[in-house]
């Protein structure tokens, strides 16, 4: 590869050779010109959305096809993303669940679990929301294909779990019970309940719960094997809603203070 003279053949090489992030130190590195130059170029081409950054400091290319939505799927560049910023992360959530098949409701955002807070990451049309866990590096997570490299995405086991954790993101109880429903049949009794003892009894209760709604007992016996060997008392389903006046519901002590309806057309 020639040297660039102008950032703009610098980030034509680059898409060349299949590379679709770069950093302002690459940029500096690799072009004979002053960091002021360098600078006005960059801004220019944001300017034209050749290029954009998420965040400060880190560039992504967006190709011919995707100036139109300002930018590539974030999973073209997260895993470079969460490299740039040092922090170990995995795809959770929604997203997680969609890469596992389990597609009912499309998330709106692009969602990232990681070990900080973390501000939400912008470009174009595309939203990345992140969410704290400090549980990160014991969270099952494995590398997936993407169309420039790859991302780690949590397990379908570790998805399920996330689902009733992250409940406010999930789009609600019913939702998450649906998409519950459709993940089901990539969830492996023995790997759940190996998730399950890293995890809280709240969560453990909740998951079991849905799935037992669900009719998914050969997922929720194991969890309650688990369950059985900890203390755990009576919990609300939903924690931010009102509780009402029902019974527990045995063995996982849930009150059920809203009323989850599954799509079963989903899946």
């Amino acid at each position: 590869m020639t040297t660039p003279e102008k950032v703009s053949t610098f980030v034509d090489q680059l898409q060349t050779t299949g590379t679709y992030t770069f950093t302002h130190a690459d940029a500096r590195a690799a072009l004979p010109m002053s960091e002021i130059a360098v600078d006005n170029a960059l801004r220019r081409l944001k300017k034209r959305g050749r290029i954009l950054a998420p965040r400060r400091g880190f560039y992504v290319i967006v190709p011919t096809e995707y100036v139109t939505a300002g930018s590539p799927p974030p999973s073209w560049y997260i895993d470079d993303l969460m490299g740039y910023l040092g922090q170990p992360y995995y795809v959770g959530l929604l997203s997680a669940a969609a890469i596992h098949g389990a597609s009912h409701q499309q998330p709106m955002k692009f969602q990232v679990v990681t070990d900080r807070p973390t501000r939400e990451g912008v470009a174009g049309r595309s939203r990345i929301d992140f969410h704290m866990s400090s549980q990160i590096a014991k969270t099952p997570a494995v590398p997936m294909q993407t169309e420039t490299g790859t991302m780690l995405v949590s397990t379908p086991e570790s998805t399920a779990f996330d689902l009733v954790r992250f409940s406010a993101a999930c789009g609600g109880w019913s939702n998450i019970a649906t998409v519950l429903h459709e993940l089901s049949e990539r969830l492996e009794p023995a790997a759940l309940a190996a998730v399950a003892q890293l995890r809280k009894a709240p969560e453990i209760q909740r998951l079991g719960y849905l799935l037992d709604q669900t009719g998914q007992h050969r997922l929720a016996d194991p969890l309650l094997r688990v369950l059985s060997s900890m203390r755990y008392r009576p919990i609300l389903l939903a924690p931010d809603s009102p509780r009402v006046e029902t019974d527990v519901v045995r063995p996982w002590r849930v009150i059920p203070n809203l009323e989850v309806e599954i799509d079963l057309r989903a899946g």
